[in-house]
């Protein structure tokens, strides 16, 4: 066994796991900020995805950086890498893959497409039709992609990150509401403060801060963050608290769609991931809080008449943070990360 692989790290002490996610984290984060100036939030909730093993949906107008984000993540970490200009005329198998004929061989044989990469980045990902985008469903889910009766596994770690433009601009498609949803997390940037934007074009006028990154993380230890986050003790209460609040958003009059049990599933891995970003083995509510409105609002589906009313997800599920009672039940959080990583070292071999 080597000392960097995940079944190794699995023995350290949670002190030393959690520090080792820490001191990543925060070189990702400072490689990522020196592209995306002024927005170290976003930074954060990319990061928290990646370690929940989502996808992330990056929504805005053009030119504040949504696909320089997805590039800078991806050039931070060693891992295979591809991207993906999604176009009007863009196939599915431009994406998974096709068979080709061989002549020499006499048979078919698969060439795989840019999906087979540990970090896909898919650019403008509503400029192409349902038909293509719908390519993406069973590689987000399954982290599989079936041509031809055939079925290939994905690499891991796997994530998508996909840049999208406002649907009200011209030649974009909506995303299907089951392409949306299986997007773990979908984030704004926004227009840069002045003083950001003043640094922005001090720094990054004369040359493209992306030629300069390089790698300060590699898969083998983002598998093994991962797995401790995977660790991350979630008490019963707040379990309980996360199936309620995803629970009330279907009973909400203002909603055609509510969350989805698959968004359930997300919000707990995101909290997972806020938790031990913070330094902590254990899930609080305010964790939930900080992942609730970036996890949920991009699956709701608004009635007509909420529309009219100019009525927003993001407000209805604040609205629901205020109304949905928080658990006050002892936590007690007390060694049960520990005792998660023993039972987990009790069937594996030393």
């Amino acid at each position: 066994m080597t000392p960097g692989s995940p079944s190794a790290n699995s023995h350290a002490p949670v002190d030393q796991v959690l520090g080792e996610l820490h001191g990543a984290v925060q070189r990702i984060a400072a490689n990522v900020e020196r592209v995306l100036v002024g927005k170290p939030d976003v930074v954060r909730l990319a990061l928290v995805t990646l370690l929940a093993e989502g996808h992330l949906l990056v929504e805005d107008v053009p030119g504040v950086g949504k696909t320089s984000l997805a590039k800078a993540l991806a050039r931070s970490i060693d891992c295979t890498v591809s991207r993906v200009q999604f176009t009007p005329d863009l196939l599915p198998s431009d994406i998974t893959g096709s068979s080709i004929y061989n002549r020499q061989e006499n048979d078919f044989e698969f060439r795989p497409g840019p999906i087979f990469a540990n970090i896909v980045v898919g650019d403008e990902i509503n400029r192409a039709s349902p038909k293509t985008q719908s390519a993406l469903l069973e590689c987000m889910e399954e982290h599989q992609v079936t041509v031809d009766g055939n079925t290939y596994p994905l690499g891991s770690p796997f994530m998508v990150i996909a840049t999208q433009n406002p649907i009200e601009m011209e030649g974009t498609y909506a995303l299907p509401e089951a392409q949306r949803d299986r997007f773990t997390a979908r984030v704004s940037i926004g227009y840069p403060d002045p003083q950001a934007e003043l640094a922005m074009v001090d720094e990054h006028a004369g040359h493209n801060p992306l030629d300069d990154l390089r790698p300060v993380s590699d898969a083998a230890q983002i598998l093994r963050l991962v797995e401790a986050v995977r660790r991350v003790h979630l008490s019963p209460e707040v379990r309980r608290y996360a199936v309620e609040l995803v629970s009330a958003t279907r009973r909400l009059p203002e909603l055609r769609l509510g969350a989805s049990p698959r968004s359930t599933l997300h919000l707990v891995r995101a909290a997972r991931a806020q938790a031990a970003l913070a330094g902590r083995d254990f899930v609080v509510p305010d964790d939930i809080h900080a992942v609730s409105i970036p996890v949920l609002a991009h699956r709701l589906v608004l009635t007509a008449e909420a529309q009219a009313a100019r009525r927003s997800p993001a407000e209805l599920i604040r609205a629901l943070l205020q109304r949905v009672p928080v658990p006050t039940a002892a936590l007690d959080p007390s060694a049960a990360f520990v005792r998660s990583m023993n039972n987990n070292n009790a069937g594996t071999p030393r």
